[in-house]
């Protein structure tokens, strides 16, 4: 499927998503007070939603302590950055640093000219280059594609269901039994594992190979085995594989393929690899 393809449709999901919200925001307000209470929600849901919009991406890489990277501390890293963002046909993004040591990525944004890739220093430090630029590149395939124009608010809307939770005191429990199944059910709605697989081919093209990409995601599979890491499940869409083990909450929000399919995949793109290797 071509990129302009895959933008239409996950436009058409933003829109479905927030457009929902907004309208279910005004049936709540009819349901529980009529014209004016539905009125007054309508308008509170479009704000809301604009601020999803808008400000989605500021609000979800604050909740993850990321901050921005300025040229000054990373000039090859920005110099590559912007290489790969002119390969895949999208404008250089804002790069960030999440300070943590678990190796990984995202990225969030608002379209192709309006995005930001986070990296963390234990991604930046673990993967060699060639890995790293493989990285990258998927992640502005998630931008070339538009697909952070959906993730960007599915994560917020579910993080917002899950913390309402919260505030159930004693109900907390019962409260998070119900709404977590339904948060979750946004993400697995609209957000398909084949979204994960477009972007680890379009990453291999912007590359010129498939194999930087596949030894990347097979280094942080066994680097997640030894790395501790701690957040709310709800970001698992944002990441370049899934950094959560699939128990309880976090097998809910699951929308990644298994990395097994997705290198193998990749490895397809170049059949006649192994002929090389043992050839070197």
């Amino acid at each position: 499927m071509r990129p302009a393809v895959y933008a239409a449709r996950n436009i058409a999901k933003a829109w479905l998503l927030l457009g929902g919200f907004v309208a279910a925001l005004g049936a709540f307000g009819w349901w529980i007070g009529g014209f004016r209470v539905a009125s007054l929600f309508f308008v509170v849901g479009l704000l809301m939603a604009a601020t999803v919009f808008w400000y989605g991406p500021r609000i979800v890489l604050a909740s993850l302590g990321a901050r921005e990277l300025l040229v000054a501390e990373a000039p090859l890293l920005h110099s590559t950055v912007e290489r790969l963002a002119l390969a895949a046909g999208v404008d250089r993004p804002r790069l960030f640093l999440l300070p943590d040591g678990h190796p990984r990525a995202l990225a969030v944004g608002r379209g192709a000219s309006a995005s930001g890739v986070a990296l963390s220093q234990g991604l930046v430090n673990l993967v060699p280059p060639a890995e790293l630029e493989g990285i990258v590149s998927h992640e502005l395939a998630h931008v070339r594609h538009r697909d952070v124009v959906v993730q960007t608010p599915v994560v917020l809307v579910a993080g917002w269901l899950v913390e309402v939770s919260r505030v159930g005191g004693f109900l907390e429990r019962a409260l998070l039994f119900v709404l977590g199944p339904v948060a979750a059910s946004f993400a697995q709605a609209l957000l398909s594992p084949r979204r994960e697989l477009a972007a680890d081919a379009f990453a291999a093209r912007v590359c010129g190979s498939p194999h930087g990409l596949a030894d990347a995601l097979i280094r942080l599979e066994q680097a997640q085995e030894l790395v501790s890491f701690s957040a709310s499940p709800v970001t698992e869409p944002l990441y370049t594989l899934n950094p959560f083990a699939e128990t309880g909450l976090a097998a809910l929000f699951s929308t990644h393929p298994p990395v097994s399919r997705r290198v193998e995949r990749l490895r397809a793109l170049d059949p006649s690899w192994r002929e090389r290797l043992r050839a070197a």
